[in-house]
């Protein structure tokens, strides 16, 4: 059947519209016949600007003092035949005992961020060598140097005598989504150059360290495929621009089991620029203890939601101090930043300038507030006044608190006074807890009860007080001190 001209117009104009709707949705990487990106194209162009580096360190071995039926104890190995001598001496020294020195190598990789030779990897990769030897793409082996090291992001800036290298595309890792698909490239096991996919699996993961390590750092995690080697590689994204520096995996074999973290790359290069500058990192210090706000804690602080910092104690002479925080204000947001959670904070303070005021609102009584803050700096003396201790008293002469199900005790005045961090007056030691009380969720014997409801806790018995007035439609919000630190918690009483 033949159709009208108008509709061949018609006809035609709709499959033109197909058309250019199949091209407008096309990514633009190349996708292989299962519909799956091809990275092979992202891996030829960004691959020469990957190292792998060779870590040498130089160790010492305890060596036992050695005793011999024939021989007194530790007596040297002269009087042995000569095969038996030579082996025990290269083994154990001349038989007194010791140390020895040995050499151990560690692998990592590293990404070239300069033609003239910088090169950025981890702390953990370069920390403690004696030397590094660096092989590049075109096979060259050279020697690098340690400009700055950064262990708080377990970030590194090295560099090498070389010029008119390769240089990796440096990206945006604020701009990266969960879901979105990213590459990595290193050394695992001394296989050079190796290529692992997966996807972005979270982002603004906080993952403890030993002594606090890593709080100014909120990781991507992914499931790429991260094995030792891998350290300090980078992680791209389709565009084939560096959006982290891959540096752990969470395993509980030792190895690689789905979940892999990098360091953003903002972070790591805000690192660097200050490594280049002035070879060490600065961060800044506001000078509070915080914790997380609970559902309950929330609840009791009148907030329609969980969400920001909870302060739960103010350093003296700090810039918290300073700028008017008081404990139990929840810090919102921070420098124009919103503050999440707890963990959010750190690295946010971290980043902060120095040299001028830097806004922050908290939450206080039920309204907000915009406190001007100009922060100190993190140091090293400043990170060991933050530690310490306090004694348990061991006087178990005590009140029960019976709707609470605890027992408490009046502060002895020797304790107060032996570095405890407890305030001049007031407080309770919790002596004991039942079994079965709603308080031994979240309360431990040794905790001293400073403050109930916004009310401070002068005495045994007036905590008895405050505890019969509690509203019990809310949840009661408890201020503890715990061995070195002070903390919010929160708990239901029955009905």
């Amino acid at each position: 059947m033949k159709l009208p001209k108008s509709m061949h117009t018609i006809l035609f104009a709709f499959l033109t519209l197909l058309a250019m709707m199949s091209v407008s949705s096309r990514p633009a990487l190349a996708h292989g016949m299962s519909g799956l990106p091809d990275f092979t194209q992202l891996v030829e162009t960004a691959g020469p600007a990957v190292v792998r580096i060779d870590a040498v360190q130089k160790r010492q071995m305890k060596i036992p003092q050695i005793g011999m039926p024939d021989l007194p104890e530790g007596a040297p190995f002269q009087d042995l035949p000569d095969m038996f001598r030579k082996f025990f001496e290269r083994e154990h020294g001349n038989g007194n005992g010791g140390t020895r020195e040995f050499e151990s190598q560690s692998l990592g990789a590293g990404t070239i961020i300069s033609a003239d030779g910088y090169i950025l990897t981890n702390h953990h990769v370069v920390d403690g060598a004696e030397s590094l030897k660096i092989h590049l793409f075109d096979k060259r082996e050279l020697e690098a140097k340690v400009i700055g090291s950064d262990p708080e992001s377990d970030i590194a800036l090295i560099k090498i005598d070389a010029t008119e290298l390769p240089v990796a595309k440096i990206g945006k890792s604020a701009e990266i989504k969960v879901g979105e698909w990213v590459l990595a490239i290193g050394s695992p096991f001394g296989f050079e150059r190796s290529a692992t996919a997966g996807i972005v699996s979270a982002t603004g993961r906080h993952v403890p360290g030993e002594e606090g390590a890593y709080n100014y750092v909120r990781f991507i995690q992914t499931d790429v495929a991260i094995n030792p080697g891998n350290s300090g590689g980078p992680l791209l994204n389709l565009d084939g621009e560096v959006v982290g520096i891959n540096s752990m995996i969470y395993s509980k074999s030792g190895g690689y089991m789905g979940l892999s973290f990098a360091v953003p790359i903002d972070v790591a290069m805000d690192v660097v620029q200050q490594l280049r500058s002035n070879g060490k990192v600065t961060r800044g210090y506001l000078g509070v203890l915080i914790q997380p706000v609970t559902r309950d804690l929330a609840e009791a602080f009148g907030m329609d939601r969980p969400r920001g910092a909870l302060v739960a104690q103010v350093m003296e002479d700090a810039a918290a101090a300073r700028a008017g925080v008081q404990v139990g204000d929840v810090i919102l947001r921070f420098n124009g930043q919103e503050v999440a959670s707890n963990d959010s904070l750190p690295p946010l303070v971290g980043r902060s300038p120095l040299d001028r005021p830097v806004a922050m609102v908290v939450l206080r009584d039920g309204k907000q507030l915009t406190l001007q803050v100009r922060l100190g700096e993190l140091t090293a003396d400043v990170r060991e006044a933050m530690r310490g201790s306090s004694p348990v008293p061991t006087d178990t002469a005590a009140l029960e608190i019976k709707p609470l199900g605890i027992q408490v005790r009046a502060i002895d005045e020797e304790t107060r006074a032996n570095g405890s961090g407890l305030p001049v007056t007031g407080g309770v030691e919790i002596v004991s807890i039942a079994e079965d009380a709603q308080a031994a969720q979240v309360l431990m014997p040794g905790d001293y009860l400073l403050n109930l409801n916004g009310d401070a806790v002068l005495s045994p018995a007036q905590l008895q007080e405050l505890v019969a007035a509690a509203d019990l439609d809310r949840p009661l919000r408890l201020y503890v001190r715990r061995d070195d630190s002070n903390l919010f918690v929160a708990m239901r009483l029955a009905r």
